[in-house]
């Protein structure tokens, strides 16, 4: 099973990455996090399909934070590729897209990430925030 969801900014990113840590009840196989322009992509993908219960209860978590997205061609093949167990570098150089973060939910390679491209840009753009 698997969650696709556009999130405006860092901090909601952060927020999603913190729950799956926390929480016992969803077994996540992997997630992925992308930094765009315009947002964040992030990709949760479950080891088992949900019950209907735990499915709702997740479903609902996401739609407060984001809304589902359709990834464009380009999108959806690298995320396939990181999937398949290409690296993260060869990944981004073949799609040209920024990914912060593809295993398990790691809060500190996301942070890490937002400081550097803040400390680079000198001001902090809103999808950082």
């Amino acid at each position: 099973m698997e969650y696709l969801y556009h999130l405006a900014n860092a901090s909601l990113t952060l927020r999603v990455a913190e729950y799956l840590n926390h929480s016992a009840m969803f077994p996540v196989r992997f997630l992925t996090v992308i930094h765009q322009i315009d947002g964040w992509i992030v990709r949760i993908k479950m080891n088992r399909c949900l019950d209907p219960y735990e499915h709702g209860n997740f479903q609902a978590f996401m739609n407060e934070l984001g809304i589902p997205c359709q990834p464009s061609i380009r999108l959806q093949m690298a995320l396939w590729c990181l999937e398949s167990g290409q690296s993260p570098i060869e990944v981004m150089r073949r799609y040209q897209v920024a990914v912060v973060s593809h295993g398990n939910p790691e809060r500190g390679e996301i942070e890490e990430f937002r400081q550097q491209f803040v400390k680079g840009l000198g001001y902090c753009p809103e999808t950082l925030a």
